[in-house]
């Protein structure tokens, strides 16, 4: 542990600090092999809790929907679920995911790459809810608060983001209670939260206890201090919205226990993994055996949904045993590419750079 503790990582070895391996603790990311599965389980679908999670009584649980409207709304659970419902597959991913591989690194959740999973969300559209309630001429955002609190940026604060009210009004934005089939865990915002499909993860509060029209720009910490892209922290920065582009590799072979290095024996092997971007799909995956010297085309299948990632796969045989680095990579239909190695952010956030993963192919075992 760095003598940083609570601080900055060590300069000279950039050891985790205790509060990271606090927060490290806390919340979990999707182990890659998982990514054979089109849904990824809850119980292996990554997980970010800011604060604390919040203790929450169904029964007297009420959704307020309010500011400039016309007519506020007050909503119970069994309101929300007598609504017409969807469910749909979406693909969510946390802005910090890659964090930890950027330098020097970003005081944080030091993610790696497992911060993303697909589940099927049900809930009731957004747009229809805005519509009863009836936003009054000049409003211009709508400010969504969760029922978790704590201290950050030296401000005491409910979380709370907002977005501008045509984005709110997307078709595809939900007010989900249900997730692959079950209600929310606690743990993913019961009894209800906030759905933003291909934008990051911090977008869809979770705990959701209320939504308020405004006709001027929220200012709370979450959306004007975090969440932004910026190189020092003075300046105002570009906001976090959609996710960029990013292609994952279930990692081949067996892993050594403690450094994950893949050890896979000499012949054929199916490779395969899921890619997605908030840009829109993903038109071509390309891979490189030799740490991204050169490259050739995977087979992309499509999506299940509009907003889920897409699997890909490719017949690989290595010419000889030896060492190499595998690598894959997308682009989405917007021509944005993954880069080859990480931008940086004083946040450490969309760090979409080229996965890669370090295996050793054995010579094929002979039995007599």
């Amino acid at each position: 542990m760095g003598s940083g503790m609570l601080g900055q990582p060590d300069a000279e070895t950039g050891d985790i600090t205790r509060g990271e391996l606090q927060l490290a603790t806390r919340n979990h990311g999707m182990p890659l092999e998982a990514l054979r599965h089109d849904i990824t389980p809850v119980g292996l679908h990554y997980l970010l809790i800011h604060y604390d999670i919040p203790a929450v009584d169904p029964a007297a649980w009420r959704l307020e929907l309010g500011g400039t409207v016309r007519r506020a709304l007050t909503l119970s659970l069994e309101d929300l679920r007598a609504r017409p419902a969807v469910t749909v597959p979406v693909t969510m991913e946390c802005a910090g995911n890659g964090r930890a591989g950027m330098s020097p690194r970003t005081l944080s959740q030091p993610w790696l790459l497992e911060a993303v999973g697909t589940a099927e969300w049900t809930g009731t559209p957004l747009a229809a809810l805005l519509e009863d309630a009836g936003p009054a001429d000049g409003s211009v955002e709508v400010v969504f608060t969760g029922d978790d609190r704590g201290i950050e940026g030296g401000t005491e604060q409910l979380y709370e983001r907002s977005l501008t009210l045509e984005q709110a009004r997307r078709s595809e934005v939900l007010l989900a209670y249900g997730v692959n089939g079950a209600p929310l865990p606690a743990q993913h915002g019961f009894p209800l939260r906030l759905l933003v499909p291909g934008w990051y993860g911090m977008t869809s509060v979770k705990w959701l206890r209320r939504i308020t029209v405004v006709d001027e720009p929220f200012t709370g910490y979450q959306q004007t201090r975090a969440y932004r892209y910026r190189q020092r922290s003075e300046d105002t920065g570009e906001p976090v919205t959609r996710m960029a582009p990013r292609s994952l590799m279930v990692p081949p072979g067996i892993p050594d226990f403690f450094s994950r290095r893949r050890y896979l024996p000499a012949g054929p092997c199916l490779l395969e993994g899921r890619a997605w971007s908030g840009w829109g799909p993903i038109t071509t995956v390309e891979f490189s055996d030799d740490a991204g010297a050169t490259w050739q085309p995977a087979a992309v299948e499509a999506a299940r949904g509009r907003h889920a990632w897409q699997r890909w796969s490719l017949r690989w045989q290595p010419a000889e045993p030896g060492e190499r680095q595998l690598c894959c990579r997308a682009t989405d239909a917007a021509g944005n590419t993954q880069p080859a190695e990480p931008g940086w952010n004083l946040g450490g956030y969309s760090n979409n750079a080229v996965h890669r993963v370090d295996v050793t192919v054995r010579a094929a075992s002979r039995r007599g």
